[in-house]
């Protein structure tokens, strides 16, 4: 039973990395911008038209209903999923789906006028189901920070508060750029080994293909298993061998939120890296580096700090 639970947990972490199905909300007062027609290509290639602004909103995805808020738009949200969490107004909007699936039934009581969803799951599944009813679907699917901000271009287009979604890009670009300006000029004997523990058991990590891979990339390190996809599944000796110089853990998930830490400080045959020899061993939120939001580039800033203290400290 408790092998069963620990991969229920990997189990969950995985899509939740994978999709950003972390937290979403925050506040009231949209701008208002005059439209005939809205034409957009979303992030699955399809071209969705819209009549109106949309009115009524309803978001399956924590990272989507995130951005809704920061556009002002959390009045006109009428339905989230169960994950939506962040700011804390987003837990008080009804509840139309769960991780992976949706209640069609409830979301079509809502009557809304444009649904966002992201993950691989809700476009195989729940998107046939809802287009079948003739609803307005747009796919929002970033898979690396580029895509995060186009996440706001196309939110900001479809609801009419395009001019908000480009300051906060435009803020999101200018926090980047003050991170990258400094590692960029960074040699590559200058750049720590980095090993981003994103569980313990069994030990996972983040490969090349990940938005966690760019996060410790773009803030000057380098990623021990940048040549692996996804989020695989490391051998504990294989670790002690590549010898890492700064490890970084996510914490903050459910039961044992703090145990991938735990385990970085206290595992035993790690005694012998750089990491733990140099008191280089971290922790930081998973929300800051899992969901593809504004909230990345905080994950970001706080990684630069982390690998590079003399210059951003």
């Amino acid at each position: 039973m408790k092998n069963r639970l620990l991969w229920v947990v990997v189990f969950v972490i995985v899509l939740v990395l994978s999709i950003g199905v972390f937290s979403a909300c925050g506040s009231s007062g949209a701008e208002k911008e005059e439209v005939s027609t809205i034409t957009i290509t979303d992030m699955a290639g399809r071209v969705i038209t819209l009549d109106k602004i949309p009115e009524k909103i309803v978001s399956l995805a924590p990272s989507n209903t995130e951005i809704l808020f920061a556009l002002g738009l959390g009045d006109k949200i009428v339905g989230v999923s169960e994950f939506c969490d962040y700011p804390a107004a987003a837990k008080e909007k009804p509840k139309v789906a769960g991780f992976a699936d949706a209640n069609v039934e409830k979301i079509l009581a809502a009557e809304p006028d444009v649904i966002f969803i992201s993950s691989t799951m809700h476009v195989d599944e729940v998107l046939p189901a809802l287009e079948k009813y003739g609803m307005t679907v747009v796919v929002i699917d970033p898979r690396n920070l580029d895509q995060v901000l186009d996440s706001y271009t196309i939110i900001g287009s479809v609801t009419g508060t395009s001019e908000k979604a480009a300051r906060i890009v435009d803020s999101m670009s200018a926090r980047m750029k003050a991170v990258t300006d400094k590692t960029n000029e960074l040699t590559a004997d200058q750049k720590p080994r980095v090993f981003y523990v994103m569980w313990h058991e069994p030990l996972m990590t983040v490969g090349g293909d990940t938005r966690i891979h760019e996060l410790i990339e773009k803030a000057g390190g380098t990623n021990l298993f940048a040549d692996t996809i996804g989020y695989p599944t490391i051998d504990l000796e294989t670790l002690v061998e590549a010898n890492p110089e700064v490890i970084i853990a996510g914490t903050g998930m459910g039961e044992g939120a703090d145990a991938p830490f735990t385990f970085a400080r206290n595992e035993a045959r790690l005694e012998s890296s750089e990491a733990r020899k140099n008191d280089r061993i971290y922790e930081i939120n998973t929300d800051l580096v899992g969901r593809p939001t504004e909230r990345m580039i905080d994950g970001l800033e706080q990684m630069a700090r982390m690998i590079h203290p003399e210059l951003f400290d």
